[in-house]
């Protein structure tokens, strides 16, 4: 029998990353929203791709969260998408009564799923997913820092010239501003990007990595990014579904791990077929240190507002 996945939002996130899904033949998929007839759309439009892409996955679109009952996964993207000049933390408020409300009735349905979030402010939005839905910490993780990753590997490669799949990048920290790309783990074929690119060209990588997400909210005008941040979600479910132990930077739930308590911040960790398996401590410098704790505190602001 498939695995199944909800989707919850099937707005551009939502819907890019349900097709993602099914074009890799990973579940059926569920996607639910509260718009009339959209999600019913998408998913009768992606069920119709089968017979020419060759997938035997069902796909439905719902309104009603009986429909999602027993999920082995719940991607959660709903939420408003920033607008040019709002940043992710004027989200905040109304994200979290989306967030809360949808969280409530995926626990009520699939009690034993996996949780990945999505939504922006990212790191506040899945500490309001764990404490409200009692889920242990394991299976609730937020989607941040692949996408990050990816975006500084995407830029070192246009600069260097060579091959995205010769890059390993991370980057710690909130989803946000505060994020903290890491040069000395960056690294092109295991040599470091500091022994490959002067100063000024690498913290300009930085510089755009940090804004990686404003710079795409800018030129669409409407809207935000969703290529790249569906399919940093799929690289979640795949090395989850198929047990990869892949180490993998995503929000985790901190307990005293890098001198940070009770807050999920952007950390290395091993994702498998029990979701957020381990969580990998790298040694930082001071410098890296004091960035990481600036931005735990960001997020501990932001969690303070909502009460989470």
């Amino acid at each position: 029998m498939r695995k199944k996945i909800t989707v919850v939002g099937a707005g551009n996130v939502g819907a890019t990353t349900a097709q993602r899904i099914v074009d890799k033949r990973l579940a059926d998929v569920v996607l639910i929203d509260i718009l009339e007839g959209i999600q019913q759309g998408k998913g009768l439009d992606l069920l119709e791709s089968g017979p020419v892409e060759s997938y035997d996955c069902n796909i439905i679109g719902t309104n009603d969260y009986k429909d999602t009952a027993n999920s082995d996964m719940v991607v959660i993207t709903a939420g408003l998408a920033r607008k040019p000049g709002m940043s992710r933390d004027d989200l905040l408020k109304t994200n979290f009564g989306i967030v809360k409300g949808v969280t409530e009735q995926v626990a009520k349905y699939s009690p034993q799923a996996m949780l990945i979030v999505v939504s922006n402010p990212l790191d506040a939005m899945v500490q309001t997913a764990f404490k409200v839905s009692g889920f242990p910490k394991n299976r609730v993780m937020g989607m941040a820092g692949i996408l990050d990753s990816a975006r500084m590997a995407a830029f070192i490669a246009l600069e260097l010239k060579v091959s995205v799949e010769n890059i390993s990048c991370f980057v710690l920290g909130g989803h946000g501003d505060t994020m903290v790309p890491l040069p000395r783990y960056s690294t092109v074929s295991g040599v470091p990007i500091t022994e490959l690119l002067p100063k000024e060209k690498i913290d300009a990588i930085v510089k755009r990595t940090q804004g990686g997400g404003a710079e795409i909210v800018s030129l669409l005008k409407s809207g935000s990014a969703y290529y790249a941040p569906s399919a940093a979600v799929v690289e979640m479910i795949e090395a989850i579904f198929y047990d990869k132990k892949k180490i993998l930077p995503c929000a985790a739930l901190l307990e005293g791990e890098y001198g940070i308590n009770g807050l999920y911040v952007g950390v290395p960790v091993k994702l498998g077929a029990n979701g957020v398996e381990e969580i990998l401590q790298i040694k930082l410098t001071p410098e890296e240190d004091a960035a990481l704790k600036k931005s735990a505190a960001a997020v501990k602001e932001l969690v303070g507002i909502i009460g989470v």
